[in-house]
């Protein structure tokens, strides 16, 4: 034996992974305009990298939120930290352009009378330098273009420039203001994908304000939902989705389907099975299902699961898939989302189960009967 100590190959690689840096912290954001109440006591924190989607409908506080945190508003009451240092809150309000954070607006701000490298250079201040525009243009796929005139820019082409700006100097946080709703719709999924794919690569965190659910949940890390001046809900996109906080929150993050249901203890049953309940309830209570968790053929599920016959009444073809609207037994009808074939059409026959997640609320739905 050479006394040396044996040990296992890749010990060190084993070792506790450390948490993921926390680059924004709010606690408690608070902000009125006169007797309105825009934020009511708001506390958020985004890890380093991290993409952020903030969701909400209209006037339910997402810009406020944003504009706080940019320094463009004061704050009523809360705290902002960022890397760990106090920006704002306990005497503490660091003007915007001390803070390190980007921002690009809804409608990308650029200055029409300067061309792109100009608009670029703009983010920099006093260190601006050829060099550093050069890279963050060629970072937005833009290389060569310093000499353009804005005016000559498409939609994406400007949202680029705007981006490339607000990433020059480095900052530790860019905020996005419904940067895609001056798009045109064909444009707005490739610049989706674009934009998650320059954040990813300059390596900094985001919040970004959506009122779009499929944008929230297709190229964000994690989902803040926003109602009336709160964070309802916070998590990744799947969780968010199916298996959202209340009713509100799963109606506006997509279509649901309602049930009649009748709990006890931790289980209710409605009319297509029974389902778990979160937390245990006796009563009256609506079952709440995606449409694509209920599924439908022929001959029923292939695992002997319980099944309904029921009758196809309508259904809407997209290609990839198609909303077949079904009668039960009962005479509710609920949509089912599934793949484009086989093609159902009116009349048909089939077997309907549940075959995803549903969430069951207190409250019994207002059961419709006849046609929707």
């Amino acid at each position: 034996m050479s006394g040396i100590e044996s040990r296992p190959v890749g010990v060190d690689a084993l070792e506790e992974p450390t948490e993921p840096e926390t680059v924004l912290r709010v606690v408690g954001l608070a902000k009125s305009f006169g007797e309105i109440r825009a934020l009511g006591g708001v506390s958020l924190e985004l890890r380093r990298g991290e993409l952020c989607a903030l969701i909400g409908p209209s006037g339910c506080g997402k810009t406020t939120l944003l504009r706080l945190i940019a320094g463009l508003e004061r704050p009523d009451a809360g705290s902002i930290e960022l890397q760990g240092a106090l920006i704002s809150g306990a005497g503490v309000d660091l003007a915007p352009q001390r803070r390190r954070i980007g921002m690009v607006f809804q409608d990308f701000a650029l200055f029409p009378h300067l061309d792109v490298g100009a608009n670029v250079a703009y983010g920099l201040g006093r260190r601006a330098g050829e060099r550093r525009v050069e890279e963050m243009l060629a970072l937005v796929g833009l290389a060569g273009a310093a000499r353009r005139p804005v005016h000559e820019l498409s939609g994406g082409q400007q949202q680029r420039v705007a981006l490339a700006r607000a990433l020059a100097p480095s900052p530790e946080l860019i905020l996005l203001d419904e940067p895609f709703s001056n798009l045109d719709a064909s444009l707005r999924q490739q610049m989706r994908d674009e934009v998650r794919a320059i954040i990813l690569q300059a390596g900094v965190t985001a919040l970004f304000v959506t009122h779009d659910q499929e944008e929230a949940l297709s190229i964000s890390d994690r989902v803040a939902v926003i109602r009336d001046g709160r964070i309802v809900q916070l998590g990744t996109p799947e969780e968010v989705y199916s298996r959202p906080t209340d009713r509100w929150a799963a109606e506006f993050l997509g279509e649901i389907e309602v049930l009649p249901g009748e709990a006890e203890g931790v289980w209710a049953t409605c009319e297509l099975g029974t389902v778990p309940v979160r937390e245990p309830i006796d009563g009256d209570v609506g079952v709440m299902l995606r449409p694509e968790a209920i599924a439908l053929d022929t001959k029923g599920p292939p695992d002997g699961r319980p099944s309904v016959v029921a009758e196809v009444v309508s259904r809407r073809y997209f290609g990839h898939d198609q909303l077949v609207e079904v009668e039960l037994p009962s005479r509710v009808r609920v949509h089912c989302r599934c793949l484009g074939l086989p093609a159902w059409h009116p009349g048909d026959r089939v077997r309907v189960w549940l075959d995803g997640p549903a969430m069951v609320v207190p409250d019994g739905p207002t059961v419709t009967r006849e046609p929707r």
